[in-house]
């Protein structure tokens, strides 16, 4: 593909990825929304590499910073967003032990950096509530490595379902040999 066609196909992904990220502001869909925006994203990595998915991911964290839900921006900019283009740099390493370690590594340095902002941000003390607050942030980590798991897999399958249905009708508009 061109340079015209992967600044094309890139633009298209941030603005469809931002654009999704408006419906966060319906309740109950702040994680949900993040996760799968970050698909818009995997789609330029698939199609593109890599470096061009950083590119559509910056574009969209830009307009996600302005637009979007407050926690939803926080997760999809500090996560979800980049995600799928380190899933693919990290799954290209011959050590699936190190591919997983850092992948566990990215999610909760960012995980920590989140919690540790917005305790920051609100002025929230956690020592100072008890045994929850003292275990919140352990349970927090637990937690959500424990859905980084089935949301690892899932990216994985929609990606496989991406090229398996979506790729071939996509690629005679953009022209993929």
């Amino acid at each position: 593909m061109k340079n015209t066609g992967k600044i094309t196909l890139c633009a298209m992904m941030a603005a469809l990825a931002s654009l999704f990220m408006l419906t966060s502001y319906f309740p109950y869909l702040t994680y949900a929304i993040p996760a799968m925006a970050g698909l818009f994203i995997m789609v330029a990595v698939i199609e593109t590499n890599a470096k061009w998915a950083a590119v559509a991911y910056f574009a969209s964290a830009i307009i996600t910073a302005l637009v979007a839900e407050p926690e939803a921006k926080m997760l999809y900019i500090l996560f979800f967003g980049y995600y799928p283009i380190l899933k693919a740099v990290f799954e290209k390493l011959k050590s699936r032990v190190l591919e997983y370690l850092l992948k566990f590594g990215v999610l909760n340095i960012a995980i920590i950096f989140a919690y540790s902002f917005v305790a920051k941000l609100i002025g929230v003390d956690l020592s100072d509530m008890g045994d929850f607050g003292k275990y919140s942030s352990l349970i927090l980590l637990v937690g959500a490595n424990i859905v980084f798991v089935l949301y690892d897999i899932a990216v994985t399958r929609m990606a496989a379902f991406y090229m398996v249905r979506l790729h071939p009708q996509i690629s005679k508009y953009l022209k993929i040999k």
